[in-house]
């Protein structure tokens, strides 16, 4: 039942447009194997605010997570570019290739690119 509920976890969800905050987040199911997601959304003022958000809904599907780091996006999707960068203050800095490769599973057509510089 577990690992149902973590194959219907989408592995990315972000904002269309713009610069803002992400995580990358480790969710477990009992009994299931874990798997890594990113979420990123301009209306979080700080990463806890996504953490804890996506906890919430995982937690009705008996589901839990880990965050494993943050950083921020740049999106821009009418060049069909993503720039992933920087860190997060209260969770430290996600490992930025993790996320480029789930990032360029869910956007296959974009150039997408990452450095640990800059906040």
């Amino acid at each position: 039942m577990a690992g149902e509920a973590l194959s219907r976890v989408p592995d990315v969800q972000i904002d269309g447009d713009g610069v803002f905050k992400y995580v990358l987040l480790r969710v477990r199911g009992a009994g299931a194997p874990a798997k890594d997601i990113v979420r990123g959304h301009g209306w979080a003022e700080y990463h806890a605010d996504l953490f804890e958000r996506t906890a919430e809904e995982l937690a009705r599907h008996g589901l839990s997570c880990e965050c494993l780091g943050g950083g921020r996006l740049s999106h821009r999707s009418e060049e069909r570019k993503i720039h992933v960068y920087g860190y997060s203050v209260g969770f430290g800095r996600a490992d930025h290739a993790v996320t480029t490769e789930k990032l360029k599973a869910e956007y296959p057509d974009y150039e997408i690119t990452w450095a640990d510089e800059g906040y």
